[in-house]
């Protein structure tokens, strides 16, 4: 090998557009035409031209991927899913295409909601809610993201949202994609349990288990009319930051109640929805660098009375974030179908939702640090697309644009299929 210089084990050269999503982007997307990018092990080691990466490394000719005719971009990251349910709510969103009527899904004999979930879930073995999550995660590879945030909060009780959280831990331990673990303890309520008596539960009893058994970067609490004030959000979360849990938040999904006041007041790494959310706030959200979580495919699924705007956070300066979230009532496991609501429904540029897919999805769960875009040091999470320009994300409606995946430095998607996946484990 030649002095000073690195040994590669994996070079993708001639990408027609290699899309870096730096943060200093001045394009937003860091793109370079005709880019080379160069992997030892896990880590990225060199970016940019030709001569830029065979300045710094030597190679194997047969360990290149010719990236002419494709786009290679960071994995996505996905920053907002409930993956892990049970059952399906297939007819309550088939039967909602007719009516909103709750007295009429009623008389169809059909319960909706989250209850409908929790009671589902609750009542599921753990190794069913396992194989179900993995389903999903697999068609989540096939389509780009190699990072994935999951939320409990369909368990209501401490021992099945810790079911919930332990099947996270499982998921991230025996899958090619890594999982991020929330805990969404305030989802709701159980209906038999009146909502104080639940919130002292979860402040004395859940997250103190789950701390102490380490299931959960995060704690989430829904602060919309109907389900957490601001001022029990904030009494919730600041239990869960005491234990050592990094709060987020669920809102102004169907008004404005201060749940955002409060992400920017409390600096969390990410407020969602954000629907209702006022632009005098939005400026305290960027000045507490809160990443807003935006949800396209919910907005679309439900209908929404007032889809998000997120020209005015882009104007105030906020970080911007997309997800799929992935949930009983919004069954998506795609974010490029997310970035085409994304451009299409909400007026966001494509650049602007390939920088949300990806470093944007990373700031809103900390991890920008080592991912979310292609630089060096960072992880190897890696898609090709087999796409003549990054704008055929948007364009190409309903097609899975993916020619390959790379995770942490390995190939795991390859001609649509998920290699390392998805042996037998015993939960």
């Amino acid at each position: 090998m030649e002095a000073n210089k690195l040994k590669a084990d994996l070079v993708i050269s001639n990408c027609t557009q290699l899309l870096t999503c730096k943060e200093n982007a001045i394009d937003l997307i860091g793109k370079i035409d005709q880019g080379w990018i160069a992997i030892e092990g896990e880590k990225i080691v060199a970016v940019g031209t030709k001569e830029d990466v065979q300045n710094i490394v030597e190679y194997d000719e047969d360990c290149v991927i010719d990236g002419s005719g494709k786009i290679v971009l960071p994995g996505f990251v996905d920053c907002h899913t409930h993956l892990v349910f049970g059952g399906s709510r297939v007819k309550e969103y088939a039967a909602r295409m007719i009516t909103d009527d709750p007295n009429m899904l009623k008389k169809m004999g059909i319960k909706t909601g989250i209850m409908a979930t929790v009671d589902m879930t609750r009542d599921i073995e753990a190794e069913l809610l396992f194989d179900d999550a993995a389903d999903r995660l697999k068609y989540m590879l096939l389509a780009g993201t190699t990072t994935v945030e999951s939320k409990s909060g369909y368990g209501l009780t401490t021992s099945s949202e810790i079911k919930m959280l332990k099947i996270n831990q499982k998921l991230n331990d025996v899958l090619p994609i890594d999982i991020v673990s929330t805990f969404l303890g305030a989802h709701g309520w159980p209906e038999d349990i009146p909502k104080d008596k639940y919130v002292h539960m979860l402040i004395w009893e859940m997250i103190p288990w789950v701390a102490e058994l380490g299931l959960a970067k995060f704690c989430d609490v829904w602060c919309d009319d109907g389900h957490y004030t601001a001022k029990e959000s904030e009494k919730i979360l600041s239990a869960a930051k005491d234990a050592g849990m990094e709060p987020k938040i669920h809102t102004d999904a169907y008004s404005y109640i201060g749940g955002s006041d409060l992400a920017a007041e409390m600096e969390m790494v990410s407020a969602d929805h954000l629907n209702y959310t006022p632009r005098s706030v939005m400026g305290k959200l960027k000045e507490g660098n809160v990443t807003g979580v935006l949800l396209p495919a919910i907005d679309f699924a439900v209908k929404h009375p007032k889809p998000f705007n997120p020209r005015p956070m882009i104007e105030e300066g906020m970080t911007l974030a997309l997800a799929t979230n992935c949930c009983p009532g919004c069954f998506n496991t795609s974010l490029q179908f997310v970035m085409m609501l994304a451009c299409r429904q909400h007026g966001m540029s494509a650049a602007e939702a390939v920088r949300a897919a990806t470093i944007g999805g990373a700031k809103a769960l900390g991890l920008q640090k080592d991912r979310g875009s292609l630089e060096v040091g960072k992880l190897a999470d890696i898609q090709i697309w087999d796409a003549s320009t990054y704008e055929d994300v948007i364009y190409r409606l309903g097609v899975n644009l993916v020619d390959k995946v790379i995770k942490r430095g390995e190939i795991v998607v390859e001609n649509n299929s998920c290699k390392l996946f998805l042996q037998k484990h015993t939960l």
